[in-house]
């Protein structure tokens, strides 16, 4: 099983929109990360966001790349504080292909909890726009690749 872990774009000044909307460079990120994975395979059956506008926006720009079969929803346990193990419940819970969309520091201690099993060790940097395919065999997770904006550019 496959699970990709999406970090929204860049998001706005908050004194420029106190909702902290995706900012136009953080759409080209997005944008150009769902572009580069539209042949995802397997694609994700469905993308959960954290209901945070910079989540929302990023997950439709998947979306709308991806289109996945249950399309996008907001989940909760997603948010930048929450407990990384409820995230890894409602993940081992599945069967088929699922990407989350959502923060850090929330992310990076997921991919922790899930590829060694300790949410405090940073095993993985997420850059605004970043993408990381996490595969799940045999009772163990492991890295099967990331996408970062600095990578693509090169």
């Amino acid at each position: 099983m496959e699970l990709y872990l999406a970090r929204h774009g860049e998001l706005k000044p908050e004194e420029e929109d106190p909702a902290r909307p995706l900012s136009d460079r953080g759409r080209q990120e997005v944008e150009s990360a769902a572009r580069a994975v539209v042949q995802l395979k397997p694609p994700p059956a469905a993308i959960w966001h954290s209901g945070k506008l910079r989540a929302k926006e990023t997950a439709e720009i998947f979306a709308e790349h991806l289109k996945p079969p249950q399309g996008v929803q907001q989940v909760e346990g997603l948010a930048p504080m929450d407990d990384p193990q409820v995230a890894q419940r409602m993940v081992e819970e599945r069967r088929e292909p699922i990407m989350l969309v959502g923060h850090l520091p929330h992310l990076s201690r997921l991919a922790s909890l899930l590829l060694v099993g300790d949410a405090e060790r940073e095993i993985v940097a997420f850059h605004t726009g970043g993408l990381v395919c996490l595969s799940h065999e045999e009772g163990h997770w492991w890295v099967r690749w990331l996408r970062t904006p600095e990578l693509a550019a090169e």
